[in-house]
């Protein structure tokens, strides 16, 4: 599986699931449950590759602008969101997370912003396919610690000033 068919697959159940993060998660399975078990290991490994690329405190600070606040658990999820909103918004978040702004049409933190289901979806459908679970993928390890310069999430002034953009639409300051 090439890195566009990736994306395919990440688009059309997220727009099949009307954006909502749980169908989105329960399609994907039912999408990748349709291809061989090596694929579905590709599919896996693209998701961790992704989702280990946007492990940085840039992108943290912008998801605790967007969600009020973001633990180590919400930042994790909303990496798999992040993802699971495709490669435009993936890749302009990683290069400017402010840009996330203009990126998304809509933002509700009651559904957006946490997609831990979608982080789980290629394990299920190996699982299902295979019965054992999923191998080690034979990617590097997580960082860590993020990359960048860390973000003071409780300084309102801080998030606001090196997220302009996103602290004017849904900053709570």
């Amino acid at each position: 599986m090439d890195e566009t068919e990736f994306w395919e697959i990440i688009d059309s159940t997220r727009e099949a699931a009307e954006g909502d993060p749980e169908d989105h998660a329960d399609l994907l399975v039912d999408r990748l449950v349709q291809l061989d078990p090596e694929s579905v290991l590709d599919f896996a490994r693209h998701f961790e590759a992704r989702y280990n690329r946007a492990y940085r405190w840039d992108l943290w600070g912008a998801a605790a602008v967007l969600l009020g606040g973001a633990s180590d658990d919400a930042f994790d999820f909303f990496r798999c969101w992040l993802i699971g909103q495709g490669r435009e918004v993936f890749e302009g978040a990683v290069h400017d997370p402010d840009s996330l702004a203009e990126l998304l049409d809509d933002f509700d933190e009651e559904i957006d912003g946490d997609a831990e289901d979608l982080g789980y979806a290629a394990d299920e459908a190996y699982e299902q396919l295979t019965g054992v679970v999923t191998p080690d993928l034979g990617l590097p390890p997580q960082s860590a610690e993020p990359e960048g310069a860390p973000v003071r999430f409780e300084d309102a002034a801080a998030l606001a000033g090196r997220y302009p953009l996103l602290w004017e639409r849904f900053g709570s300051g």
